[in-house]
């Protein structure tokens, strides 16, 4: 397997990681906006880790033939920091611009 092989699988894993940080985002977001009772928070927490294993799964296959790569873990361990960097980063955008325009 060739070094351009090898940097697709770990940017496909980049990739990953972000994809899922995100899914998880959107899915603590929707919590804030809906009230959620105990269970059915544990139940979205289920449904998420099992569609996110599956998800890693058919990615870590489709990118390498089904072999666990260390750097494909690491590189979505480094997706998931690199997008929670980019929504704080967003966040205090977005709270900055909202607090500008209520002042008028």
């Amino acid at each position: 397997m060739g070094i351009t092989k090898e940097l697709f699988i770990f940017l496909s894993a980049i990739l990953s990681g972000a994809i899922v940080r995100l899914v998880y985002r959107c899915i603590s977001c929707l919590r804030n906006v809906i009230h959620h009772t105990h269970w059915i928070v544990e139940l979205e927490d289920l449904a998420y880790w099992v569609g996110t294993a599956i998800f890693l799964f058919v990615q870590i296959y489709y990118t390498s033939s089904g072999s666990v790569r260390w750097y494909f873990i690491l590189g979505v361990g480094i997706g998931g920091i690199i997008m929670s960097v980019f929504l704080a980063i967003t966040g205090k955008i977005c709270r900055k611009i909202v607090r500008r325009h209520s002042r008028f």
